[in-house]
Formats: structure tokens, C-alpha cells, sequence
């Protein structure tokens, strides 16, 4: 027995990102020696990624509101400059997917598609969408996931438990401090959930189903690229002064591996909020940052909705001016904001961006069911992009925070980045 429970505490205290590469490469091994088992043990990884998505409402509704409400008067936390880090990075994900789409022209080989979707019809629409998920019930929210509700609702009441007595406030902290530990004990078990959902993915699509859509998957692929290790090290280079890239990498290797698999900003924000800890972030900012950038920082959704749309536009031969190229980006990094946390959300906004070409329906969502055959590269690299970059955004604006207080310091962010 003592000796189970040695082996068992050494797991818990491994590396987690060593045991995740372990997993991965178990799941690929069993997919091409035992196919079936494969599809067995993709148990494991469906039940990891649901045990996700169950607590990361709760998660995000507790913590915000403690946050909110045990913040002091006066306590600086940077998230007007964290929101402009969004925007701006999403923005510009959509202005790289463009620019990529026109060097690398790709085409489709449009088939009918019998995947039951309902698209926003319009831009109005999504904003009609977003209004009305902010004034949801938030048991209903906590209940579907409606992280646009459970942010509004946490947000508001926060703001009121702030003049309510220290030992509500205490309270709050508490049930916080719970679930946090209750996520933890779930992340622990990420390595076997990786496990699953690599061998049923593997066994399941097989590498020749990515094959005709190789041309697709590379411009998508080399759009995040461009952002994660170019744009986004620059926006950050800007705002803080400081070389990027210790940091850039932290972000991408104990965030952006795990999302790549879970397939869910949602799902990852546990993960983020442990990463930040460990980066010694202010707590009153990325504690509400990073739920917020789950919803809104969507650089990877609006790269795929540029690219999938300009594809069908070269498919059609539709010509395409620069100002319509520049509304596109706007209308993907505006849509894209609206896209759903969870895995697939941002293909089914292709048929809004589409809509600015005049291109119907019915060929908008053959577009979205070649999204679905590429998902399961394009999904997962959306949203290690998306959801490192949460941290990233969250960690440049507590450096430069500081910075402006201490200017001749390195911060303790970056020596905790540069030692990972």
C-alpha cells in the first residue's frame, strides 16, 4: 500500500507537461497497433473534457465575483489595457489571415453537407445574440456554459458584495479557494484525459483523411504561427519593453499544449489560472482576464473564419479589393469575439463572413463541413493560440504595469517565465 501511494505522489508531483507528451505518444500508439482499444480509451478523454467544462462555469462565476468583491479601494488591474491587448491582437489575426490567404491563394472541393447547422444570418444578429446571452439566467448560464452570462452576472454581483460585510467577503474567498482546489485535482488527471483523446482521434480520422486538405490546413497553421511567435511577441515587445519570448514560450508550453488537446478555451481556464499564479500575476486581474479572454481574445477564431471564407472566395473566382479585404478582418475579429468557448465554434460564424461576398447559404455551409474534416488540427491549434495568448496579453500588462513604477527592475513574472 505505501508503496501504490509513493508511486501515486510521485505522478502528482511529475512534471505535468512531461506526462502530457507521454500520454500523447501512448495515444498514438495505440491507435496504429490497436484501433478498437483506441476507440475504448477515448473514454478517458471524453470524461476528462467534460469534468472541464462542468467546473470552469462555477470556476469562472466564483472567482470573478471574489475577486470583484475582496478587491481594495484603489488596487490597480490593468484590464483596460488588457481588453485593448485583445482587440488588437484579434484584429490583427484577422489582418495576418488575410494577407496569407492572398499570397497563398487555397480552393475547396465543395460537397453537400448534411450537418444540421443555424448560423447568424447577419452581424446584427450575432450582437442581438451577445445582448441576450449578458442578460441570461445565470442558472441557465452555469447550466449551458454561457460564459458572456456567467462573466455579467459574476461581474455585477462582485461590484455589490464589494460594500457587503468581511465576512461575506470571507466566504466568497473560501468557496473560491474550494473550487480552485477541486480544479486542480482535475488538471492532475490531464495526462490520462490526453491520452484518450489522442488515440480516439487518431483511430477515429486517421492521418489520410487530412490529406486533401493539406493546402488548408497550412495557411491556417502558418497564420497562428505568424501571430504566436511574430505579432504577438512584437504587441508585447511594445508594452513592455522587453524581450518576449521567455515568456512567449511559457505561455505556448504550459497553456498552449493543454488547450491544443482539451479543444476548449473554457475547458483550459483552469489551466490558465494556475499558470498565472505561478507567474506571480496580480490575482485581482487575471482573475477575471482570463475568463474574460475566453470569451473576447479569439485571434485563432478569426483566422479561421478569414481563411475558410477567402477560400470559398477563390474557390468562386469572387474578387476581392482591399477595402473589402479590411472589412472582412473586422467583421471575423468582431465575430469572432462572439464565438462559442468550446470546441468547432468559430466555423459556425463562416457563413457570416461569407455573407459580405454574396455567397449563399447553401455554399457557405459546405465551407463549414470542410472546416469539420480539418478540425481536428485547425480546432486544436485555434485554441493553444487563443488560449495562451490570454495569458500572455494578462502577463504583458502586469510587466508593464510595474514597469512604469520600477522602470530598471526585471519583473518577478519574467524571471519566473525565463525559469520554466
Amino acid at each position: 500500500m505505501d508503496q501504490i501511494l509513493g508511486v501515486i505522489k510521485r505522478i502528482s508531483s511529475g512534471s505535468l507537461v512531461l506526462q502530457i507528451v507521454i500520454g500523447i505518444l501512448a495515444g498514438v500508439g495505440i491507435a496504429m497497433i490497436a484501433p478498437e482499444a483506441a476507440t475504448s480509451v477515448g473514454l478517458l478523454g471524453k470524461l476528462f473534457v467534460t469534468a472541464l467544462k462542468a467546473v470552469a462555469p462555477i470556476l469562472v462565476f466564483v472567482l470573478v465575483a471574489s475577486s470583484i468583491a475582496n478587491q481594495k479601494k484603489g488596487t490597480h488591474t490593468n484590464m483596460r489595457s488588457i481588453i485593448s491587448l485583445y482587440l488588437i491582437g484579434t484584429f490583427m489575426a484577422a489582418v495576418v489571415a488575410v494577407t496569407l490567404s492572398f499570397l497563398l491563394p487555397t480552393t475547396l472541393t465543395l460537397s453537400a453537407s448534411e450537418t444540421a447547422i443555424a448560423p447568424p444570418s447577419g452581424i446584427g444578429e450575432v450582437l442581438h445574440t451577445l445582448l441576450f446571452k449578458v442578460v441570461d439566467n445565470p442558472v441557465h448560464a452555469l447550466a449551458t456554459g454561457n460564459f458572456i452570462g456567467i462573466l455579467a452576472w459574476a461581474i455585477a454581483l462582485g461590484f455589490f458584495f464589494q460594500h457587503g460585510s468581511e465576512s461575506t467577503k470571507t466566504v466568497l474567498h473560501d468557496i473560491a479557494q474550494g473550487v480552485s482546489g477541486l480544479v486542480k485535482l482535475v488538471i492532475r488527471f490531464a495526462p490520462l484525459g490526453i491520452f484518450g483523446l489522442v488515440a480516439l482521434t487518431v483511430s477515429s480520422t486517421g492521418f489520410e483523411a487530412l490529406a486533401g486538405y493539406s493546402h488548408l490546413i497550412m495557411v491556417l497553421l502558418a497564420s497562428m504561427g505568424v501571430i504566436a511567435l511574430i505579432v504577438n511577441p512584437i504587441i508585447v515587445w511594445f508594452k513592455t519593453k522587453r524581450n518576449p519570448y521567455p515568456l512567449v514560450f511559457t505561455c505556448l508550453k504550459h497553456s498552449g499544449i493543454t488547450a491544443f488537446f482539451t479543444r476548449s478555451s473554457a475547458a483550459n481556464i483552469p489551466v490558465n489560472m494556475d499558470l498565472c499564479k505561478k507567474l506571480d500575476l496580480h490575482e485581482d486581474t487575471y482573475s477575471v482576464s482570463i475568463p474574460l479572454g475566453a470569451t473576447i481574445n479569439m485571434g485563432g477564431a478569426a483566422i479561421t473564419i478569414t481563411v475558410m471564407t477567402l477560400a470559398a472566395v477563390h474557390t468562386l473566382g469572387i474578387d476581392v479589393d482591399i477595402a473589402t479585404a479590411l472589412l472582412l478582418s473586422c467583421i471575423a475579429a468582431i465575430s469572432a469575439c462572439g464565438a462559442s468557448g468550446v470546441a468547432g465554434g468559430s466555423l459556425l460564424l463562416i457563413p457570416l463572413s461569407c455573407s459580405l461576398f454574396g455567397i449563399p447559404n447553401e455554399i457557405s455551409m459546405q465551407v463549414v463541413a470542410a472546416g469539420f474534416i480539418v478540425g481536428v488540427i485547425q480546432d486544436s491549434a485555434e485554441t493553444a493560440l487563443n488560449s495562451s495568448t490570454d495569458v500572455l496579453f494578462t502577463a504583458a500588462a502586469d510587466i508593464a504595469g510595474i514597469s512604469n513604477d520600477i522602470s530598471d527592475e526585471v519583473t518577478e513574472s519574467e524571471k519566473i517565465a525565463e525559469s520554466f
